[in-house]
């Protein structure tokens, strides 16, 4: 398929995520602290105003802005970020961890905010805090987190490390979490055993929440996030250590799930999301998967729980971040090192 790239915004600094507003207008965050307002097409000069305090250190600072399915009617959208240690938190006095904020945007800013969510404990160092956000067909949410670089947690549920969590729209925990109620893991966790999960999409076909994850050097995953499933970090894994050493002998163990696909060598997976679109008939039902490392989008072809196929496309378009479908039908790409929104349509 013939595809034709447009410039929609670009001058921002360190993009990480879009969300598109209903009357085509954009909201896109900025890894510094920033919420940007695109309108018309044009990049607003200033800032939403009241945007939560962020650590903007290593990998951490504002990640994810998402609309709730029924924006139009309630407004609420949802922002994750690095959210810095505050008093009475358990872990590293100086550290931090993903949170998950719901707001409205009136008059410039961000009002009715709440903080829904928090990452606990707080960590010292500063790689690896996930912030993915997806909704399913039910209306829960799902927010993935990274383990922070301390790849030991991903196997203990007793800290959000590692894990993907499943909450109402409010924040509050369902009572069929796989944790409630049984003190073997915490309430919010859904899956766990997690690396780094910077991609989650909703399957249009089987209603599934599909999720991505870095591996070391080696080891990129796609999975199926599936209720109190263990993913295996860092017991089993694909790739090994950067000073090549090995993190485990074993690729798979009984109990834990094995990917849908794994990348090796690694791509750097970020963002994704399934193709609905009419404009794209060739792409229906199947799966987008950027690519920091090589600069690309990854075009999946899907088939039930299975990838069968892969394709590069759009090559050179820079580091991807966050890849959304538009209500216009067309694609919609975010480039961290140019500072650019791109828009994806056919030839």
């Amino acid at each position: 398929m013939a595809l034709k790239t447009d410039t929609v915004v670009t001058g921002l600094k360190t993009p990480w995520a879009v969300a598109i507003l209903p009357d085509g207008d954009m909201l896109v965050t900025e890894r510094g602290g920033t919420l940007r307002l695109v309108h018309d097409g044009k990049l607003d000069p200033k800032p939403i105003g009241d945007v939560p305090e962020v650590l903007a250190k290593g990998q951490g600072g504002l990640l994810d802005v998402v609309l709730h399915p029924d924006y139009a009617k309630n407004g609420w959208l949802y922002l994750t970020y690095a959210s810095p240690a505050a008093p009475g938190e358990a872990g590293d006095a100086d550290g931090a961890n993903t949170a998950l904020m719901r707001a409205k945007l009136k008059n410039h800013k961000l009002v009715d905010k709440k903080v829904l969510f928090k990452a606990t404990p707080n960590v010292k160092s500063n790689p690896h805090f996930g912030g993915r956000v997806v909704f399913d067909r039910e209306g829960y949410l799902y927010l993935s987190l990274g383990e922070r670089g301390q790849k030991e947690k991903a196997q203990d549920p007793m800290n959000h490390q590692g894990t993907v969590v499943r909450l109402f729209d409010d924040g509050r925990v369902p009572k069929d979490n796989p944790f409630v109620g049984t003190k073997k893991g915490l309430e919010e966790i859904y899956s766990y055993g997690h690396r780094n999960p910077q991609g989650l999409a909703l399957d249009p076909v089987s209603g599934k929440v599909w999720e991505h994850e870095h591996g070391p050097q080696g080891g990129d995953e796609v999975n199926i996030v599936k209720k109190g499933a263990n993913y295996g970090w860092p017991a089993i894994t694909f790739g090994i250590d950067y000073d090549n050493s090995i993190i485990s002998e074993d690729t798979a163990r009984a109990g834990m799930e094995q990917p849908v696909i794994y990348w090796r060598p690694s791509i750097a997976p970020c963002g994704m999301a399934f193709v609905t679109s009419p404009k794209f008939p060739d792409w229906k039902n199947n799966l987008l998967v950027g690519s920091l490392k090589f600069n690309y989008v990854m075009l999946c072809t899907v088939k039930g729980d299975q990838i069968t196929k892969q394709e590069k496309i759009l090559e050179g378009i820079g580091r991807v971040r966050t890849i959304r479908q538009g209500a216009d039908g067309n694609i919609y790409v975010v480039a961290e090192n140019s500072g650019t929104v791109f828009r994806v349509s056919p030839m």
